[in-house]
């Protein structure tokens, strides 16, 4: 139980509200938690810690901080829970104490192509209102300056019932700040026609280089070949430009083909409709390559990427418009609102200065306000949506944070903890989910859950103070002193991969040589150009396998085993020692369990209460249909394979009568990143960030590139787990490979061969090379912040 103090009593002289000081959680057995009972400490900074997927976010997230905000919902009338997200009670016995929570995650912004970090934090709305009160010349209310709202304008007979009916001419006009060209999204696509069809060919001789699309006798070609439209039998670029007109940009019309009624429609509009009104993410890789091949995004030449109208960038404050402050770095911007003094605007003025401060203080002061929020981060978003409660006058209140210094350099997560202490000592709970050494060490109170991960984790292993914690034999009391020694000797590179005059984001021109054949560590402080110069200037291709931090798709009904593509040889090991077919073996198919569509759970909409999820009483859970389940492999049915862990499985297909080399070839990968305790039919949805990172490893790991680019792979890991992976890297680096990490731990910087790191700021103080070399050599010349920080790490 808990080492803080309680205070279920009354003290003499003190009133009964202020014994209330605690947070009680008894018997949390959300996701893999095992009956949890814990006692936190309110108004202290507690720090969750333990190895992934041992229960954290199952305790903070899915517990404390789910109640929190179920209970609030609940306080609103029924008509508006109608209209709010149902969140179901967390499996928990007692939560007594809490306060509202206010959770600060890393999920991903929107990738919606208007919104931008100045939308996200509200700032452009301030500076919309700031240009209609003293720009010059005077265009209109705020809406037009913004590049959401578009020009409209209307006029004609409307009926006034007042007394007698009577009509009576009305105009209506709003001035809006949109692009009209691009329609506010700064950017404009075009189609290559040379990637749809080969122009020196007829129809009939296969002109169409669009997949699937060949055969002549596929049905949508031949609806072009006999739409009567063009001539089947002349090559595309002899067509009258009627013929062209109609074969690219013809309006929909019923044909007949072979006696059958179709509909016909020019090629650009049949593509728009066929490929790119789907998520590119869901399509078959030969089908994604082509659209990016065919689809073009270029900046707008009306706006020149600024998505606003002319008159909305012909208004200026002084010489500079709302296009131009939108461009400014955040801490430039700054700096101009501070010279601005308008009385009239003046409680604007002091608003918007101290979000943009806000900004900078958290290390952000390199992005702009025109940045797509889409390309933020985990970490960026996270801290961008920490902005709006930085100046919060909220107290007791209780702020849940999520690994608040991922992506953070050394040198920037000083500043991270004196923000979460600020928000301590405002009378604030902070709860922080965290696995770095630096961050852990400011805490009031540590709660460490393992011993493992998965089945083998749920458990509170230890809480108390951090120098309790570092005298206890907990795996993270044994590791929160772990520092890495630098290699006696490193490899030899095998060639280079030559950068030239790269220029992506703040990049300065760059040249260098990233050395192959070798692990490289690109580094340098968060937004002093990393990413820019490698997934920029190496794309993804033929011999790069890049794995980024984009999170993973699927949904409840995607698990390890459909995501890696591990069940394909599971189903057809099990169809061909059963004589049937492999789609029975599939929950999502054939063999699905009728009454819960292979679910293993009845989901029960109960309107605005939160709705109730039962296990299906045909299948026990077990998402088969029962016939299905007598048909074994090795001994075991197909559900019972998808309840194996990693581990268990490995040992399964690895030998004996159930021998299936295809699958035991993926199942060692996962246990290679360090996921042997995951269960094969386990959800996605339950899998914590670092989990999921590693995930998208292990698939990656199976492709054949002879480059691989890994952002930041240290996410979500626990200190022992860096261990392995760095492991996982020289063995990769061994086999002939090449690896180029963007990172920031110091310990996968002292373990490569070669460092690159980029400064000495972030945003235009960024974009140089401060420094190549050698991790002893960085540390010798101890010239840059990355190199002072290795140095501490290292003792040296």
């Amino acid at each position: 139980m808990s080492s803080a103090k309680r205070s279920g009593t009354q003290q003499p002289g003190s009133h009964v509200a202020d014994s209330h000081d605690l947070i009680r959680v008894h018997g949390a057995r959300e996701n893999n938690l095992k009956d949890v009972s814990i006692d936190l400490p309110k108004r202290r900074l507690t720090v969750f810690t333990g190895v992934s997927g041992s229960g954290k976010s199952s305790l903070v997230f899915n517990t404390i901080a789910a109640e929190s905000q179920r209970l609030i919902n609940e306080t609103y009338s029924a008509f508006v829970q109608g209209f709010m997200p149902t969140l179901a009670r967390p499996e928990v016995d007692v939560l007594d104490g809490l306060t509202t929570a206010i959770i600060v995650d890393q999920q991903r912004m929107g990738a919606d192509p208007r919104s931008t970090v100045g939308t996200a934090t509200d700032v452009n709305a301030m500076l919309r209102i700031l240009f209609s009160r003293l720009g010059d010349p005077h265009i209109g209310p705020p809406s037009a300056y913004s590049f959401n709202t578009a020009s409209v304008r209307a006029s004609g007979a409307i009926t006034v019932e007042r007394g007698n009916k009577k009509a009576v001419k009305a105009t209506f006009q709003r001035t809006g700040g949109m692009c009209t060209n691009c329609e506010g999204r700064g950017t404009v696509s075009d189609i290559d026609l040379t990637q749809l069809y080969d122009d020196s060919k007829s129809l009939a001789e296969g002109a169409f280089t669009i997949p699937g699309w060949k055969s002549d006798s596929q049905w949508t070609v031949q609806v072009y070949a006999q739409s009567g439209f063009v001539d089947p039998d002349k090559p595309i670029r002899d067509y009258t430009d009627r013929e062209l007109r109609d074969f690219l940009y013809g309006e929909a019309v019923k044909v007949k083909v072979n006696g059958v009624n179709l509909t016909y429609e020019g090629l650009i509009p049949k593509i728009q409709k066929s490929f790119l009104s789907k998520d590119k993410e869901a399509m078959q890789p030969h089908i994604r390559a082509f659209v990016e091949r065919a689809v073009t995004f270029t900046t707008c030449p009306e706006c020149e990427g600024t998505r606003l109208s002319e008159g909305a960038r012909s208004s200026r404050i002084g010489k500079i418009s709302i296009a131009d402050a939108c461009a400014m770095e955040i801490r430039d911007l700054a700096d101009w609102v501070r010279e601005l003094a308008e009385p009239s605007v003046a409680p604007l003025l002091t608003a918007l200065r101290d979000t943009l401060d806000s900004f900078v203080e958290i290390g952000l002061g390199y992005l702009s306000l025109d940045r797509p929020a889409g390309t933020l981060s985990g970490g960026e978003a996270q801290r961008v949506k920490m902005i709006r409660h930085l100046g919060s006058s909220l107290t007791d209140t209780t702020y849940v944070f999520d690994e608040p210094t991922v992506g953070l350099h050394p040198h920037d997560i000083q500043r991270m903890n004196d923000l979460l202490l600020r928000l301590r000592d405002k009378g604030n709970t902070v709860l922080v989910v965290e696995h770095k050494p630096e961050a852990i060490a400011i805490a009031d109170h540590v709660v460490d859950l393992g011993p493992g991960a998965g089945t083998q984790g749920g458990t509170v292993c230890f809480e108390g103070t951090v120098a309790q914690l570092r005298a206890s034999d907990t795996v993270t009391g044994r590791h929160l002193d772990d520092r890495a020694a630098l290699k006696e000797s490193v490899r030899e590179p095998t060639g280079a991969l030559e950068i030239r005059d790269a220029r992506t984001h703040n990049l300065q021109g760059v040249d260098v040589d990233v050395p192959l054949g070798v692990l490289c560590v690109v580094t340098g402080v968060a937004g002093s150009g990393k990413s820019s110069l490698i997934h920029g200037s190496v794309p993804a291709g033929a011999d790069v396998v890049s794995v980024d931090q984009s999170p993973i798709k699927g949904s409840r009904r995607s698990n390890p085993a459909t995501y890696t593509g591990l069940l394909d040889p599971i189903r057809k090991a099990f169809a061909k020692a059963n004589g049937v077919k492999p789609a029975l073996f599939s929950a999502n198919s054939e063999g699905a369990c009728p009454t819960c569509n292979g679910a293993g759970v009845i989901y029960t909409d109960l309107a605005m209460m939160a709705g109730v999820a039962t296990p299906c009483e045909d299948c026990e859970g077990k998402r088969f249909q029962p016939a299905v389940l007598e048909y074994r492999f090795g001994g075991r049915d197909i559900s019972e394979v998808l309840a194996m862990s990693v581990d268990r499985a490995e040992e399964f297909f690895g030998a004996g009568e159930a021998r299936t080399p295809a699958a035991h070839k993926i199942l060692e990968r996962l246990s290679d990143v360090g996921l042997g305790y995951l269960t094969l039919g386990q959800p996605l949805t339950t899998l914590s960030g670092g989990e999921r990172q590693r995930l998208k490893l292990a698939t990656h790991m199976g492709e054949k590139g002879g480059v691989y680019v890994l952002d930041e792979p240290t996410t979500g890991l626990h200190l022992a787990d860096v261990e392995q992976l760095l492991g996982l890297l020289d063995r990769l680096v061994d086999a002939g490979k090449s690896v180029i990490v963007i990172e920031h731990h110091q310990a996968v910087m002292a373990h490569a061969d070669w460092i690159i790191d980029l400064g000495p700021g972030a945003g235009h103080d960024g974009g140089r090379i401060v420094f190549e070399g050698t991790p002893a050599d960085l540390v010798a010349d101890c010239s840059t912040l990355t190199g002072e920080h290795l140095a501490a790490y290292v003792g040296a």
